[in-house]
């Protein structure tokens, strides 16, 4: 359990970021009434909370052959965890999720082209131990990608 509970500064704060993460505390304090010092130990006690991360995000169109892929895991039910956990490790994927739905577990990565999107899911994923099955799904125009699908905002305690 964290020590640490967000408030509504710590939320304006969140939001603000997640539209413009380079935006400086000093713009930030004055956009919301605040001291520059305030901001920046709130912004200091977020990361150390993590509560948010600052990180650069692959732009799709710099890259030459970009090649999203969704790869679908079916596992044995005792295995799941432990599947997503190894998973998880394989550098090419950049996030694992555990479902309820048609797969068990979602691996999504970005890739060079499809054959290193076949090289993952047919030699890595499918030869862990506890999976049943993989199928992927290949990604051909993406027409809106939102880098901020992530963001995630921890609900106000009433």
């Amino acid at each position: 359990m964290r020590d640490y509970n967000i408030d509504d500064l710590d939320r304006q704060i969140i939001d603000l970021l997640s539209q413009d993460a380079r935006l400086s505390n000093r713009k930030i304090a004055n956009e919301l009434g605040f001291t520059e010092g305030t901001i920046r130990s709130r912004v200091k006690r977020l990361e150390e909370e993590n509560f948010i991360r600052f990180t650069a995000v692959t732009n799709m169109s710099q890259l030459d052959r970009p090649q999203l892929a969704y790869i679908g895991i079916h596992a044995e039910q005792d295995k799941i965890k432990d599947v997503a956990d190894q998973v998880s490790k394989i550098a090419d994927i950049n996030a694992v999720i555990i479902l309820l739905g048609r797969f068990d577990i979602l691996a999504i990565g970005l890739f060079e082209g499809l054959q290193a999107v076949h090289q993952v899911a047919s030699n890595q994923i499918l030869d862990l131990p506890g999976v049943r099955h993989v199928e992927s799904t290949v990604a051909v125009d993406v027409i809106k990608y939102n880098n901020r699908l992530a963001k995630i905002m921890v609900p106000a305690k009433d």
